[in-house]
Parts: structure tokens; sequence; C-alpha cells
């Protein structure tokens, strides 16, 4: 009788380490094939939406973020900048952005959904540099006109804080503001539109 005892203590023992050792293979075995129905870090890079937190994104400050390989800039603008955007239109090509790329809800004088808030593809629209964040009124080397904006050191193409071309430069059209959208008051989604919005 002890000895059926041993046998069936040894064989549940058996099963049970058999059937451990056979999950642990069945989950060595299954993770490579699931990771591979999963797009590759290239393919989210390629095209997927990017969430981004603005909680801590103070007036005046310029957030860098990546979306399809390319620098996106999120802008908190002040009140006086904004001052400054509606009333300095004289000097730029399209400041209504008529002839420029950006979502329809980002057509108008801030070229945003909310007026503090501006997005753009951060590349020159002449050839692709990346202009350098000049948000200081009448710097020495931008001269007197200079009323904070975006300078292109490669051939001298300025925007100004709405990412709007100023006349007389190599870039042809606005900076690109990238389709996006609020879905909290702290959280954008850049690469997607709103579900009723297109662009």
């Amino acid at each position: 009788m002890s000895e059926q005892g041993v046998d069936r203590s040894k064989r549940q023992f058996l099963t049970t380490a058999l059937s451990v050792v056979g999950a642990v293979g069945t989950g060595y075995i299954a993770v490579p094939f699931l990771s591979q129905m999963q797009p590759s870090t290239k393919a989210k890079a390629a095209g997927a939406p990017v969430e981004i937190d603005i909680s801590k994104l103070e007036t005046g400050q310029l957030l860098r973020v990546a979306w399809r390989g390319k620098p996106v800039w999120i802008l908190n603008r002040t009140p006086e900048v904004l001052e400054i955007l509606s009333s300095d239109t004289a000097k730029l090509s399209d400041p209504m952005s008529q002839e420029s790329e950006q979502p329809e809800y980002a057509t108008n004088e801030f070229r945003s959904i909310k007026p503090e808030i501006f997005i753009a593809v951060g590349l020159c629209t002449h050839l692709g540099c990346s202009p350098t964040f000049r948000p200081e009124i009448a710097p020495n080397d931008l001269g007197d006109e200079w009323n904070g904006g975006f300078f292109c050191p490669c051939h001298g193409s300025g925007f100004d804080l709405a990412g709007r071309v100023v006349s007389g430069v190599p870039a042809p059209t606005n900076l690109v503001v990238p389709p996006h959208r609020y879905i909290s008051e702290s959280r954008i989604i850049i690469g997607e539109n709103n579900k009723e919005e297109s662009t």
C-alpha cells in the first residue's frame, strides 16, 4: 500500500512538472509569433498618431516631439504674442494661410484650434532645414522688425509665431500644421483629426 502511495505521488509530481515545463515552452514559442503580429517600431514611426501631454507646458515654452520621423513643435503662446499675431500681418506672404498646408480648423490667423497652443512641423518649407526658435523681439542679428518667430539658418527664411512665412524669403509657404486633436484639456493626439473633421 505504501508503494502505491509513492507511485502516485511520483506520478503526480511528474505530471505537474511536465505541465509547468509544457506551459513555459508554449509561452516561449507563442511570444515570437504574437510579437510579429504587432506593427514594428518603424511602421509605428511611419504614420502612427502620437499622444502628447502638455499639462507641464509653460506659457512661452516650446515642446519638441517626433511624428512620422519629423520634428513637431508645440508652442504655448503668451497673450502678448497673440496680440502681435493679430496686428503684425503686413510683412507676411500668406497671413490667412490660404496657400499653405494645414487642416481646415487651423486655417485662421493663429493657425490653431486653441489660440494659445500652436502646433507645426518643424521643417522649413523651402528645403526642409529645421528653423530655430527665436521668440525674442528685435534681436541684433535679425533686426528691428523681428517680432519673434522661427528663423531658418540655411537660407534665411523667417516665420512668425504662427508659422506664417515672411514676404521676400526663399520659403514659399507657411510651416505645415499637422492634423491633431485634443482628447482632453492637456492631451493632444498628433496625426489624427476629430472624427467629424477632415484635412
